[in-house]
């Protein structure tokens, strides 16, 4: 039995709406995604599959919120959060539903995951497919910088193709590392893959970043400690008091380290 029927018909027994749903599953197993009492933005979300995965994992303290050009059918779990968008995730009112469900508007990041299986409708033509999965991925990472808290973590399909390299490298700046991830439940002869990101960065410095820094504290590891812009810098070898030309080394989600020029 080929995989496209062990996976339809495993579907079929477990009652997931789509076999799609073995690759989400995969996909966290891999590399951690979702986790008891996150928020879930599930971007190309019809029929369901993915939902279905996320609120299991999540948990009833979660929240999943599913969007669609299609109509998705409610979920059948009356202990899952789920909020449903009906609209295409390329105009900016479907991008207004998903703020204002989230709170967004009012300045929050509350999102800990947003997940994409988006795919273009096929053409038959390689090279434009590939170019239209890389801009459908593009959208759900712009959303992602949007409404993700910081440590969040980006999914998203994409064709392998000329365009990966650039799309992997402008999301690898916004999160602390990227992989590409092939699900074993996707077909042989699919193209696809995902980028997933994680933990989203959304401090003001970057690696490399050179900086003039005061030193206002010193840490528990001996690291001077200085704040830019509210967040913290740890400077390896520095004094309380100092002022130091730093270059910036490694960035993580709620702080970063720097070394002295």
């Amino acid at each position: 039995m080929g995989k496209k029927d062990m996976y339809y018909n495993k579907a079929k027994q477990q009652g997931y709406r789509a076999r799609s749903a073995y690759k989400l599953q995969q996909l966290d197993e891999t590399t951690g995604l979702l986790g008891e009492g996150n928020t879930v933005v599930d971007l190309g979300a019809a029929p369901g599959g993915w939902l279905q995965v996320a609120a299991e994992r999540v948990g009833p303290n979660g929240t999943v919120v599913g969007v669609d050009r299609q109509n998705i059918s409610d979920l059948d779990d009356p202990e899952a959060t789920v909020e449903y968008i009906r609209g295409d995730i390329t105009e900016e009112r479907t991008i207004e539903l998903i703020r204002e469900t989230l709170g967004v508007e009012d300045g929050e990041t509350p999102v800990d995951v947003v997940v994409s299986d988006m795919a273009p409708n096929m053409s038959g033509e390689y090279d434009l497919d590939h170019a239209r999965s890389v801009h459908l991925a593009r959208q759900a990472f712009e959303l992602a910088t949007e409404v993700l808290d910081a440590g969040g973590d980006l999914a998203v399909k994409v064709f392998d193709g000329r365009d990966l390299t650039t799309l992997e490298a402008d999301i690898d700046e916004e999160f602390e590392y990227v992989r590409q991830v092939r699900p074993d439940a996707s077909r042989d002869s699919s193209s696809e893959l995902y980028l997933v990101a994680k933990n989203r960065l959304t401090g003001p410095v970057r690696p490399g970043d050179e900086l003039t820094v005061e030193i206002e504290d010193v840490g528990d590891e001996g690291d001077g400690i200085a704040k830019v812009d509210g967040f913290t810098v740890f400077v390896s070898g520095a004094s309380e008091g100092e002022t130091v030309d730093v270059v910036v080394d490694e960035v993580k989600p709620r702080f970063a380290f720097a070394d002295p020029q």
